[in-house]
């Protein structure tokens, strides 16, 4: 989990600081940086809050820190139920321009970071 040690070390924190917040020992922090020990649920959970992350940057499974600004509205509804009326090669075009999108707005994340 180096993702953890980056992180932490971004906010500027201790081990012990971590390790206060999720209710663990300093040791385990330690384990969980080092990939000797995988945080549960409720960890990454506290985790995510503490650095203000998804659990799957924290998992590295994506490279997007926090994807709050990508929430369920209006619009979100709307293309849900709209995508279903399409023929399926106007709907693989519709995906592929809403995964040109999203990966425009990691990269532009990541260069704010």
């Amino acid at each position: 989990m180096n993702r953890i040690k980056e992180l932490r070390n971004e906010k500027g924190l201790l081990q012990s600081d971590v390790a206060k917040y999720i209710g663990k020992s300093e040791r385990i922090v330690g384990f969980y940086e080092n990939g000797e020990r995988d945080p549960n649920t409720d960890t990454l959970l506290k985790l995510s809050e503490l650095f203000d992350v998804s659990v799957d940057y924290i998992l590295g499974k994506t490279n997007t820190k926090n994807t709050k600004s990508i929430s369920l509205d209006d619009i979100d509804i709307a293309f849900a139920s709209g995508i279903r009326g399409l023929n399926k090669e106007n709907q693989e075009t519709l995906k592929d321009i809403m995964k040109g999108l999203l990966a425009k707005q990691e990269l532009e994340n990541q260069e704010e970071d």
